[in-house]
Formats: structure tokens, sequence, C-alpha cells
């Protein structure tokens, strides 16, 4: 399954209208971090029955307060649902919620899992396997965007799996941003994300180096076709010194190792990403839970 739809429409997508497209199952959601509770509050109101379970309960409060279903473990919340929404930090989260003590993987075969958090092609092909052991659809469907992104409904999902589930899926993906594909598409947009903050925040040290005004750097890239609007955007809030997590550092690192890694894998090499991550970890010892745009304080 490789999906392409228009932005996310909250008209109802668990009924749909035309008769033939199947009724979206009840959903399970682990993890419900910066980036997963947004989503799940998409979901939510969007009309969807929900169940909910997240390592820190604190992150489900809200969730609770509309009626969603919090769980007390993995297992728990997937107890009848038909799909599982898996957002976790990293793929040994990801495999622990689905195979430990409290796992979900070998008790409820027939399940559609959808796996949307960035755990690299490795990962992304090891829990492939583990859930087909277990009768378990395995859907790669990674997101592209921020916290902002998530919380309008309006990331990118780089999604890939059986066509067969195509349809079951399609209205859970539309209340959450347009469609595109799997895991592989996610590394590369992201190791271009990381080059672009990279560059950005070179460029304005080495503004100031020069003794010039790096505002005005800010403003000549706007006004030309070489500021792209989120290199202008991450340029501003580095010099208002705001670093607020949009998109933490410490996920923005573990990605760009994740692509330098599948970039070895198939035999060719991001030289730009694998120079900035020493600087990148570098920062990222004092900086790991602020914007990636903080790696301005080091360029």
């Amino acid at each position: 399954m490789t999906t392409s739809q228009p932005p996310a429409q909250h008209s109802n997508p668990v009924r749909p209208s035309d008769g033939h497209r199947p009724k979206t199952p009840v959903i399970a959601f682990l993890g419900t971090g910066r980036m997963g509770g947004p989503m799940a509050a998409n979901l939510a109101h969007s009309g969807f029955e929900l169940r909910v379970w997240n390592r820190t309960t604190s992150r489900t409060t809200d969730l609770a307060r509309h009626g969603v279903f919090v769980a007390r473990s993995p297992a728990e919340a997937v107890a009848g649902a038909g799909i599982v929404i898996s957002m976790l930090a990293d793929g040994p989260a990801t495999e622990q919620a689905a195979t430990g003590p409290d796992g979900f993987l070998a008790r409820f075969p027939g399940l559609i899992w959808v796996q949307m958090a960035t755990v690299g092609a490795s990962w992304s092909a090891r829990l492939a396997v583990m859930a087909a052991r277990q009768g378990v659809t395995f859907v790669d469907a990674p997101v592209s965007g921020s916290q902002g992104p998530a919380q309008e409904g309006q990331l990118v999902i780089l999604a890939s799996g059986p066509d067969r589930v195509q349809d079951v899926l399609a209205p859970v993906f539309g209340a959450l941003g347009p469609a595109g594909d799997g895991t592989k598409a996610k590394l590369v947009l992201n190791s271009w994300l990381v080059n672009l903050v990279e560059a950005t925040a070179e460029t304005l040290s080495f503004a100031g180096h020069l003794g010039l005004d790096p505002t005005s750097i800010v403003e000549l890239l706007r006004s030309t076709p070489l500021g792209s609007p989120y290199a202008v955007q991450k340029a501003t809030t580095m010099l208002a010194g705001n670093f607020t997590p949009a998109f933490a550092l410490k996920h923005a690192l573990k990605d760009a190792e994740l692509a330098v890694q599948a970039a070895h894998s198939s035999g060719t090499r991001l030289a730009l990403t694998e120079a900035l991550l020493p600087r990148w970890r570098q920062t990222a010892l004092l900086h790991a839970d602020n914007d990636l745009s903080a790696v301005y304080i080091t360029a």
C-alpha cells in the first residue's frame, strides 16, 4: 500500500457514506507524548473509538478528560481494538510495547499494526517480521512534521503496507494528514531537514563573525528563492534564542544517525549529515530536549 491523500477531512470518518468502505475498527494508540498526544486527540475529535496507553500516565490526562479510555498496559489498550498505532520514542521502546511482559503482539492475531514513529529502516524491517510471525498486518507509516502540524492534523504520513488494508486505514490517515510512502522516504526527508537547519545555523554564525547583522541576512533569505519558509522560520527562532521544542534536538539527532546508517547499508554516503553529527551530539549533551534549532548555540 502506497497511498496519496488530500489534507485531513474531519467530517465523520468512522462511518463512510459510500457504503462500500468498511467501518473503522476501534483504535489503540500507544505513545501520547509531544507528537502522539495531538495525533490521538485528532482521532478522538474525529469520532473514532480510541483506547490509549502511555508509559507516563500524566500524558494521557487531557485525553481522559474527553472520555478516551486510558489503559494500564499496551495489552490492555489493544484488547478489543482492530488497529493499533504506535508512536513511541524509538525501536527498543516499540519492541518492548509489542513483545514485553505487557505487550500486545502475541495476544491479538489479526490486528492491523500501524507503526508511525521514526525507528529507522532496520528496526522497521525487524518489527515487520515480528508482526508477520504473529499473524499481525504491519503498516510502516512514519510521519513527517513537528508538533504544530500534529495538532493541526497536517502531518505528512509516509505509509507503506498491504493494499488490502488501504480502505480501512484511509479515514484514519485522513484525520492525521496526507499520506505518502514509508520509512525510507522519511529518512530522506529528515536528512534534508537536519542539513537545512545546520546550513541555517552556520550561515547566521558566519555572518556574525564577519561583522554583519544576521537579521539582515534573514531578511535577504526571506526576499529571495534561496530562503525556504522553514529555514527562515528556524533562523528567526535561532536569533531570538527561542528553542521551545517543535522537533526536539535528540529526536532530530536520532533521525540523522538512522539516515547515515541507512545510507551505509545501501552502499552510499551522506557526507553532509555525517559531518554535522559530532557537533550535534555535543550540543545535545546540554540541549537534547530543546528544539533542533539549538544547534545555533554551538555553530
